[in-house]
């Protein structure tokens, strides 16, 4: 009779099923998704944040504190008790348990996390498409340069990072890999819940969908039809997707925010530099045309063949990086395959028998090692702050309360509402759609650009102190005003109060 230690897999068995995993994990391809991350931690030691990312701080940790969903603005003079709601409410909460955790380490680990994990799925998605890893790299390495502007630790990031998984479900779906596809109604409902950009990925499953409906084969354009099967589980899996967008705290509110970002917040898009169009003079900018004139080039002497729904998606990534320098980083995962296709002509596939593990591992080990060794301090992260934020001026007002109502800059407005919590309401910070549905947006550009109205608004809004960025036009004017006084002042912000201006 077999006793139990027979059953067991035998020893060698084992050691050769670990020594296949090491192989994996210390592999050239391993090597190359750990050199992408050493690359964009380079750029991102700086610590650029958004300057959303302190009132989404505050707002996550609100939640934290009192488990309820906003429904109305708490944070502004201008807008308070206006109908307002956390439409990125899961990314805050992410925000700011980081932050309470482990404070600016924490937000700068969180942010480079994020960057590493986009740069790893737009590799895995390359690969996926081409079939070479080493063409894949290649492909993120020249990408770089565009997907670290958008690496600006916001909720926006994790949607980014849910539109190259969509992609890559999508495309093990194309492969006859049909299992992971059901994953998307989970990854939908998060992502409803964390940011607007959920309907990148419902336009890239409806140009999936769409295309699988006819068989092309047109010049350098193909498509394959979808057998019934494939079809019917792809439009059970986008019912599903659709039905998990209304599970949320606000019911459909959420899922119609982008409608109303869309075409109702002509101020916002208009006049927000997110929103503006691709600025061509820009190095980013002129790598996106060289990117597009490579696709002409590659079209005319190589004659490829585009897959169709890669195609539409290319072209619909181009239209918007033009249009909103914002959807830049939507671009790169639209064009990510088309340009790994081209490289891998030139770049022979990898060989696991000529692979050099031992190496691998070394250079791995000194990749994490540096990372480790110049992530930056707490001391140096709290001087990059104080070079991009009011952090001394901010220091003084907690000293020394300025008379309210407090007129602030825009860029501002987040990092008063994180650190004076509540007690001094801002004028405008980040949410910039309750501004313009209340008309302090178009009032507050018109101060700061020194409209002949400014003088008139800071009247009209009783504005009895001003905390603005040094080299603003309004510091200048207000610097020269009998009736206005200086009352602090250091090399990145002023302070000003009205003269004789009673505390409120």
């Amino acid at each position: 009779m077999a006793t139990p230690d027979t059953w067991a897999t035998p020893p060698n068995l084992e050691l050769t099923a670990f020594q296949s995993s090491l192989k994996k994990v210390v592999s050239f391809p391993a090597l190359l998704a750990v050199l992408l991350v050493g690359g964009i931690f380079v750029p991102l030691r700086n610590f650029f944040v958004d300057p959303d990312v302190w009132w989404h701080i505050k707002v996550g940790a609100t939640l934290l504190s009192t488990h309820r969903w906003p429904t109305v603005d708490p944070y502004s003079f201008t807008a308070r008790g206006s109908p307002w709601i956390a439409y990125e409410w899961l990314g805050d909460l992410l925000l700011a348990a980081m932050e309470d955790a482990w404070g600016l380490r924490g937000l700068m680990t969180l942010d480079l996390a994020l960057a590493a994990a986009i740069l790893l799925a737009l590799y895995a998605l390359t690969t996926l498409r081409c079939g070479n890893s080493k063409a894949a790299f290649v492909t993120c390495a020249v990408l770089l340069p565009l997907v670290y502007p958008s690496c600006s630790l916001r909720p926006q990031m994790l949607g980014y990072f849910f539109l190259v998984l969509t992609l890559i479900v999508l495309e093990r779906f194309r492969q006859a890999h049909t299992g992971a596809l059901w994953l998307l109604p989970a990854l939908f409902l998060v992502w409803v819940n964390t940011h607007g950009s959920f309907v990148l990925g419902l336009f890239a499953l409806g140009v999936y969908w769409a295309s699988g409906l006819v068989e092309i084969h047109w010049g350098g354009v193909a498509s394959r039809l979808w057998t019934s099967g494939e079809r019917l589980r792809l439009e059970l899996v986008a019912l599903l997707s659709l039905m998990a967008l209304t599970i949320t705290p606000y019911r459909t509110d959420l899922c119609l925010y982008p409608v109303n970002m869309a075409f109702s917040q002509p101020i916002n898009v208009g006049n927000i530099q997110e929103w503006q169009s691709m600025m061509f003079g820009e190095f980013f900018g002129k790598l996106f045309l060289a990117l597009l004139l490579g696709f002409v080039l590659a079209q005319v002497t190589l004659r490829p063949t585009w897959r169709l729904e890669e195609l539409v998606l290319f072209f619909a990534g181009v239209v918007a990086a033009c249009l909103h320098l914002r959807f830049l980083l939507v671009f790169v995962p639209f064009c990510s395959p088309l340009l790994a296709g081209v490289v891998a002509r030139w770049i022979p596939p990898y060989k696991p028998a000529k692979d050099k593990y031992a190496l691998n591992g070394l250079l791995m080990a000194l990749v994490v090692a540096g990372i480790v060794w110049f992530f930056p301090s707490r001391a140096r992260l709290e001087s990059i702050m104080e070079e991009k934020w009011p952090v001394k001026a901010v220091a003084y007002l907690k000293q020394h309360p300025a008379p309210r109502p407090m007129y602030n800059n825009y860029g501002y407005g987040g990092y008063l509402i994180w650190q004076l919590d509540g007690q001094n309401k801002v004028f405008v910070d980040g949410r910039a759609d309750i501004y313009e549905r209340v008309g302090v947006l178009s009032d507050y550009l018109s101060i700061s650009r020194l409209a002949l109205t400014a003088p008139f608004l800071l009247n009209a809004y009783n504005i009895q102190s001003c905390l603005i960025a040094r080299d603003e036009a309004l510091a200048t004017l207000l610097a020269n005003s009998p009736q206005w006084q200086r009352v602090y002042g250091d090399k990145l912000s002023v302070l000003f109060v009205r003269k004789q201006a009673g505390r409120q």
